[in-house]
C-alpha cells in the first residue's frame, strides 16, 4: 500500500476481505502466501478504478481593499475555490480552498501583488480528487513518459 498502482503513491484506504484459501503441507509457506497477496493486490487495484488524490490547503489572505480583486484572481488562477470573505480591522480576509501543488510560489507572488502589504497563513484541509489533466501528468511523469 506504500507504492500504489497509478503513480507510486501510497494508498489512502483500502478494505480486503479474503474470502477463501487453503494451505498445502509439502507446497504452502508464508512467502508463497505473501507474493500471493501482493499479486492479487496489484491486480485488483488496477480493476476498481482507482483515483489520484491530491492534498488541499485551507487558505487565509488578509489584504488591502485595493489588491483584493488581484489577490482573488490568482487564487482562481490557481485553482483555488474561495469559502469565505470577510472584514478585519479595515482589510478584507479571503478564505480559499487550493491544491498544495498549486501554492508553490504562492508567498513571493502575493507578495509581487500586494506590494507586501498582504499576509497569508495555510493549513491542511482533506484530500480531494485531482482533475484527470492534472492526474494524467502526474501519472505519465510517475511513468517516466513525457506528457505532451
Amino acid at each position: 500500500m506504500k507504492n500504489g498502482v497509478l503513480a507510486g503513491f501510497p494508498l489512502e484506504s483500502m478494505k480486503v476481505e479474503l474470502i477463501d484459501g487453503s494451505f498445502h503441507a509439502v507446497d504452502s509457506d508464508s512467502l508463497s502466501f505473501e507474493l500471493c497477496a501482493k499479486m492479487a493486490y496489484r491486480a485488483a487495484l488496477k480493476s476498481c478504478s482507482p483515483i489520484l488524490l491530491e492534498p488541499i490547503m485551507k487558505l487565509e489572505v488578509v489584504t488591502p481593499e485595493d489588491y483584493f480583486g488581484d489577490v482573488q484572481g490568482d487564487l482562481n488562477r490557481r485553482r483555488g475555490m474561495p469559502t469565505g470573505m470577510d472584514d478585519r480591522n479595515g482589510a478584507k480576509v479571503l478564505k480559499a480552498d487550493v491544491p498544495l501543488s498549486e501554492m508553490f510560489g504562492y508567498v513571493t507572488q502575493l507578495r509581487t501583488i500586494t506590494s507586501g502589504r498582504a499576509t497569508s497563513s495555510m493549513e491542511f484541509s482533506h484530500y480531494a480528487a485531482a482533475p484527470k489533466n492534472v492526474a494524467e501528468d502526474v501519472i505519465s511523469k510517475a511513468n517516466g513518459k513525457v506528457s505532451a
